[in-house]
């Protein structure tokens, strides 16, 4: 049995390297594309204390879905325009956890490391990188769906022909709600994010780790 302490050390420290990962790749991208606010808002920093959400990190550890603190992106700074711009800065977050997760996937794959434990209150190495190589998964995959506020809707809105994209945009003020109301049936047995997200992270966890 795996004592609760070193796996709540693992969560912690692989809780701290998503978000982190995420909102910096965010703040990175939208500086790169021209918009200084990230920089000016103290956001292009790999210190996790700047980019974690309280009630963000909260659900990422109790209902395994969560989002760091939003960054600042003033749309029109992006040079490709606020449409193409904000879906590329969008895409950024979870391209980056997925990148992650590929990396920390190799000593997985080549069998270097095991999710063991190195002592009763101390999680191992491997403990650590299969758990941080986990929630960079769900993490992404999570924040690929197209409900606002999450990066995916920002992305389809960039994606779609202006008039689709421009009637999608109508609805953005309704998607926290909608999330809110997805992330509560979980808890009454009926879990509708799970039905849609675990095929699709057990397909990129076993595509990474074999």
């Amino acid at each position: 049995m795996i004592p609760i302490i070193a796996q709540l050390i693992a969560n912690a420290i692989a809780l701290l390297v998503a978000i982190d990962v995420h909102e910096f790749c965010h703040a990175w991208m939208a500086d790169r594309l021209g918009d200084p606010t990230p920089r000016y808002q103290g956001r292009l920093t790999l210190n996790p204390l700047a980019h974690l959400d309280p009630l963000g990190t909260l659900m990422l550890i109790l209902v395994r879905f969560g989002w760091g603190k939003p960054v600042p992106v003033n749309p029109y700074n992006l040079r490709n325009g606020p449409k193409r711009g904000m879906a590329m800065v969008s895409f950024a977050g979870p391209l980056a956890n997925l990148i992650t997760a590929a990396l920390l996937a190799l000593p997985v794959r080549l069998g270097l490391v095991m999710p063991t434990m190195s002592g009763r209150f101390i999680p191992s190495l491997g403990m650590v990188i299969t758990t941080t190589l986990l929630l960079n998964v769900i993490l992404a995959i999570f924040n690929l769906i197209p409900i606002a506020p999450l990066d995916g809707f920002r992305l389809l809105v960039g994606l779609l022909p202006h008039r689709w994209s421009y009637t999608l945009a109508r609805y953005e003020s309704y998607g926290p709600l909608f999330l809110i109301l997805l992330l509560a049936m979980g808890f009454f047995g009926v879990d509708i994010l799970g039905l849609v997200m675990d095929p699709i992270i057990r397909l990129v966890l076993l595509l990474l780790t074999g």
